[in-house]
C-alpha cells in the first residue's frame, strides 16, 4: 500500500460546485476540512465538513441553494456541518472513480489558502496511474503531486509530516516535559538523550512546530 498527497484544484480558476463557490467566496465563512464524503446510491453526495465563522450565513446559503437536500450544523467556534446535496457532473464522476477504483482517501481533506484541496490518497501504483489518466482526460481539474511513498498502516497523517529523526526528538521532548507548563526540561536535556547538540535539537523542534501549525491553520 502506498500514499499519494496532492493538491486538487479546478482548472481555469473555476470551482467544482456552485455551492462550494458561494461558501468559498463568502468572507464570513472559513472552510477548513472535509472529514467524510460519499456518493450515495441515489447519486447524491453526503458530506461531513468542518468550518468556522458565521453559521448563520452558512445556513442562509444552504437554504437558498437549489442543490441542497438537507443539512445540519453543530458546534461553536469550529463547527461541523453535515449536508446532502446534488453533485455536478464533475463531482459525481470524481466520486465514481474513487468508488470504482478502490481509491481510498485518508481524511481529513484540507482546504488550502487558495481554496485548493489537499488530499492524501491510499492505494497501489496501478490505482494512482488510473487517477493520473483520469485527470489528464478532463479539463475541469488539475493536480499537483506533493508527496508519495509507502504507507504504514499503523501510522498517521501526522507521522508522515515529519522525518523519523524529528519524530524521535519530539517524543523525547514530550517525555522529558519540554512542553509542560512550567517547562521541566531544556534543549540541553534533550540533546543528552538523542546525542546531538542543543542547537540542532532546537532546529528540529522548530521545523516540527512549523509543519504542524501550518497543517492546523489551513
Amino acid at each position: 500500500m502506498r500514499y499519494l498527497t496532492v493538491l486538487v484544484k479546478p482548472s481555469g480558476g473555476g470551482t467544482f460546485h456552485p455551492l462550494g463557490e458561494k461558501l468559498t467566496d463568502d468572507p464570513s465563512i472559513n472552510r477548513r476540512a472535509i472529514h467524510y464524503v460519499e456518493l450515495l446510491a441515489d447519486d447524491t453526495v453526503l458530506l461531513f465538513a468542518e468550518a468556522s465563522g458565521s453559521q448563520e450565513r452558512y445556513r442562509q446559503i444552504m437554504e437558498e441553494s437549489s442543490h441542497v437536500i438537507s443539512y445540519l450544523t453543530a458546534g461553536a467556534d469550529r463547527w461541523m456541518a453535515v449536508s446532502q446535496f446534488d453533485p455536478t457532473e464533475p463531482v459525481q464522476r470524481a466520486l465514481e472513480l474513487q468508488r470504482e477504483s478502490f481509491l481510498v482517501v485518508d481524511t481529513p481533506i484540507r482546504f488550502t489558502a487558495d481554496d485548493s484541496l489537499k488530499i492524501t490518497y491510499l492505494g497501489t501504483d496501478e490505482i494512482f496511474r488510473k487517477l493520473y489518466e483520469y485527470v489528464e482526460s478532463v479539463e475541469y481539474m488539475a493536480i499537483d503531486v506533493l508527496e508519495t511513498g509507502d504507507y504504514e498502516a499503523n501510522g498517521s497523517s501526522f507521522s508522515r509530516m515529519i522525518t523519523s529523526r524529528q519524530e524521535e526528538i519530539l517524543e523525547t521532548a514530550v517525555d522529558l516535559g519540554y512542553y509542560n507548563e512550567p517547562r521541566q526540561a531544556s534543549l540541553e536535556d534533550i540533546s543528552e538523550v538523542v546525542g546531538i547538540t542543543p542547537g540542532t535539537v532546537g532546529e528540529h523542534l522548530r521545523k516540527v512546530e512549523e509543519r504542524v501549525f501550518n497543517e492546523i491553520i489551513q
